[in-house]
């Protein structure tokens, strides 16, 4: 994921998680927001109570992964939060992708 095409302004992140719409799968909540932006913008966020340092870098990682795979950043104008369950934990990467696919089909449909 581009630097670009992430959130990194908490003002922005507030905004997205206050005024969005919400959509909720097992492992993630995904608020999303339309913005005035020619392109998509993802935030994370990995609280600390899914584990250690470690763990919550790796979930990060992979998040970034999945999203690279399953989002067309120029595709849409929005601005998507995007929340890890503690439940992410419990699911392979191939589960979680799958997960997050569906999710963003519904977000997308709406």
């Amino acid at each position: 994921m581009k630097v670009v095409n992430r959130i990194k302004a908490n003002e922005d992140f507030a905004f997205t998680i206050k005024n969005g719409r919400k959509f909720r799968a097992e492992s993630f909540v995904i608020y999303v927001t339309k913005n005035d932006l020619n392109y998509t913008r993802v935030g994370l966020s990995v609280s600390k109570k899914l584990g250690d340092a470690v763990t919550r870098n790796r979930l990060k990682r992979q998040l970034r992964a999945m999203c690279d795979s399953l989002i067309d950043y120029n595709a849409y104008s929005l601005d998507l939060a995007i929340v890890a369950r503690r439940s992410i934990l419990d699911f392979t990467f191939q589960e979680n992708s799958n997960l997050l696919k569906d999710l963003l089909g519904k977000v997308y449909r709406s």
